[in-house]
């Protein structure tokens, strides 16, 4: 064997180990999933080493991939795109092209990246919407809001809170043409967590008059209190979303000090004054037998108070929509829940089922036993697709 034989071997060897992810045997399509899943790794290795030479933060760093994966607002035969601004807040307008002798229906989106990541402008959030428009002749608008790192809670939920509320104003609707009871919102992962926030408030906002319809929630991230849930240690390393970045998300949506994100992977963050909140993310209560398994659940103990005081957001119901008490819950309107079983966010999304169900909420529960975090935007995939049509067809009879 040559020299250069010997090297593409070993280099062969280690692209194949690189690319190579371990995969459940009901995935779908596993080659193409590893090399999706490769690109994404990729970047991640580059923005941690460029954070662990001190050059910038990880999310920072994945930023600059960003617009390799946005596409400009353009308008098709189907649907008219612009952009404009709801209160300050930019927004990305669908409104479907063919006449409509009656007001339309009316989709607010909220897209995902861990409140550190994304836009309305991507292109998988951009088919998304004009799919969504021109088979429910419905008006969508995709908003944006500022990110964290440089832009820590509150201000991403007041963003789309904000850009909301201007949206529900009657001159605002009567404009873009739309019915004023047949308005929802929806979200995913991030973007789920803000969807269901604010339909919490809005709910209980006085000053707002009209109400949304419903709400749909793609596998959302809903509560910062326990990161020992099973799914968190079924999917510690999976795929996508594995628990050390899903935890590193939470810690800079509240803050850059990255001793929460310590504290939270210890399970010493919540306070002693704030351990009755355990209550509303206690899985073994929550969480159907089918998603318990053999799993023992570990009361959380309570840890020091000084990071609640420095940094409360992480026990605000705002940013942790699951830690609501059940007189929130109480009059939310019917709720649409997608959760995947390879993703450690599935059972914040389960449990917040359950809840909702106790508070009397309608609620259609879509979990994909074959399904993992992201899986509805992946590019014609079979199981996006799948997903897809369900969650699309839900609004169509529920909208």
């Amino acid at each position: 064997m040559g020299r250069k034989t010997g090297v593409l071997l070993i280099v062969g060897v280690f692209l194949a180990y690189y690319i190579y992810t371990p995969l459940p045997d009901n995935i779908e399509e596993p080659w193409r999933l590893m090399f999706f899943n490769t690109l994404l790794k990729s970047m991640t290795h580059l923005a941690t080493f460029a954070e662990v030479l001190g050059i910038s933060n990880l999310f920072d760093t994945m930023k600059l991939f960003s617009p390799f994966d946005e596409v400009p607002p353009t308008s098709d035969e189907n649907v008219t795109v612009t952009e404009t601004t709801f209160n300050n807040v930019p927004v990305r307008v669908y409104v479907p092209r063919r006449k409509s002798e009656t007001l339309r229906r009316a989709l607010f989106y909220i897209h995902g990246g861990g409140w550190c990541l994304g836009s309305a402008a991507m292109v998988n959030y951009d088919n998304l919407s004009r799919l969504t428009a021109h088979r429910l002749d419905a008006v969508v608008i995709s908003t944006n809001y500022r990110l964290a790192p440089k832009y820590n809670f509150p201000i991403p939920f007041e963003d789309v809170y904000n850009s909301l509320k201007w949206f529900l104003q009657q001159d605002i609707l009567e404009k873009y043409g739309v019915h004023p009871e047949r308005i929802g919102v929806s979200g995913d992962s991030a973007g789920g967590n803000l969807a269901a926030a604010v339909t919490q408030q809005l709910l209980h906002d006085p000053n707002i008059k009209i109400k949304l319809k419903v709400q749909a929630l793609i596998y959302p991230a809903l509560q910062t209190l326990d990161m020992d849930l099973p799914s968190y240690r079924e999917n510690a390393f999976s795929f996508f979303l594995p628990k050390w970045i899903m935890v590193r998300f939470w810690s800079e949506y509240i803050t850059t000090d990255r001793s929460l994100e310590k504290a939270m992977l210890s399970k010493q963050h919540v306070p002693v004054e704030a351990s009755h909140l355990f209550n509303f993310v206690n899985w073994s209560s929550l969480l159907p037998e089918k998603f318990k398994k053999s799993h023992f659940y570990n009361s959380p103990t309570a840890g020091p108070s000084q990071l609640a005081k420095k940094y409360p957001g992480f026990l605000d119901v705002r940013a942790a929509p699951l830690l609501a008490d059940d007189s929130k819950l109480r009059g939310l309107p019917p709720t649409y829940v997608l959760t995947c079983q390879y993703d450690v966010l599935r059972d914040d999304g389960v449990m917040y089922v359950t809840r909702l169900k106790n508070a009397g909420v309608q609620v259609t529960h879509n979990h994909a036993d074959d399904g993992f975090h992201g899986a509805l935007y992946l590019p014609n995939f079979k199981i996006g697709e799948r997903l897809k049509n369900h969650y699309i067809n839900w609004l169509s009879e529920n909208l």
